[in-house]
């Protein structure tokens, strides 16, 4: 009895141990001290766009699998109503309707967020920016290659910490048929022209100028003489010249003419009021 008991108890101690050392090795803080973000995230134009970008990369040669990225607004905020609301948390879309937040890690990417009507950012112009107290938070989640655990990475930017008018340095460089990259420009940025009003602002001028742009070229076509009234001259001066005068063409408004012209153009013929044996 004492042997058997003996050989239970060291079991169970054995697996105990074991189970111990299994979770202590495998646990991912290690691997999420591999994934860096950039000192500072900045906001330029992309496409004729502002954008709010930040730098992701991975330090080891193993990548992470599925992994994905979130982003938070943490800010104070009063309602309506006046109810203050001291640490509010607004999402920050880094893809999530397009896919681009599902990452993969083979290279250090620029995560952007395109400042539109949706974004906590919409209002919010250089010197706006410069008098605000918030905080932006970054999640990187994906689970570990070799033992399939989950792992979790975080950084936040500061109000002091995002930089307008800024851009990342480019870190891939063409070496030999195979990209290089330079990690010791990870955090390098450089300045960029970028208008200092905010998207909002950014968006309107924009279609301002395309509304100048549409009326100015509609009111050159209007003092150039309409297409009927050429229509209407060579026609006339084609009946002149004809030594029977029999056939007769009838011009209507434009979008009759450019209907009729339409089907001349796919049947091959001129389009014609009379029928063809009369012509």
């Amino acid at each position: 009895m004492l042997l058997l008991l003996q050989a239970i108890l060291g079991s169970m101690v054995n697996a105990f141990m074991v189970g111990c050392m299994f979770v202590k090795i495998s646990q991912p803080n290690k691997r999420a001290e591999t994934l860096v973000f950039s000192k500072h995230a900045v906001i330029s134009l992309r496409d004729d766009k502002l954008c709010l970008m930040f730098r992701v990369g991975d330090l080891r040669s193993s990548h992470i699998v599925g992994a994905n990225m979130r982003a938070k607004l943490i800010k104070s905020k009063q309602t309506q109503e006046g109810e203050f609301i001291p640490l509010n948390q607004t999402d920050i879309s880094v893809g999530f309707e397009t896919g681009d937040d599902r990452l993969f890690l083979v290279s250090p990417l620029v995560i952007s967020h395109e400042i539109d009507s949706h974004s906590p950012f919409w209002d919010m112009s250089q010197t706006q920016l410069e008098k605000e107290d918030f905080e932006i938070v970054v999640i990187l989640e994906g689970m570990v290659e070799a033992t399939g655990m989950t792992c979790q990475a975080r950084s936040s930017y500061l109000t002091e910490e995002v930089l307008w008018g800024h851009r990342f340095s480019p870190m891939m460089l063409l070496a030999e048929g195979f990209f290089d990259i330079d990690y010791g420009a990870f955090h390098h940025t450089f300045e960029v022209d970028t208008p200092s009003c905010s998207a909002r602002d950014l968006s309107l001028a924009a279609a301002r100028l395309d509304a100048h742009l549409y009326w100015s070229i509609s009111s050159r076509l209007d003092e150039e003489p309409t297409l009927a009234s050429q229509a209407t001259k060579q026609l006339d001066s084609s009946s002149a010249n004809s030594k029977g005068g029999e056939a007769t063409f009838t011009i209507g408004e434009m979008t009759d003419i450019q209907e009729q012209s339409g089907l001349g153009e796919l049947n091959g013929s001129v389009a014609t009021d009379q029928p063809e044996s009369e012509a």
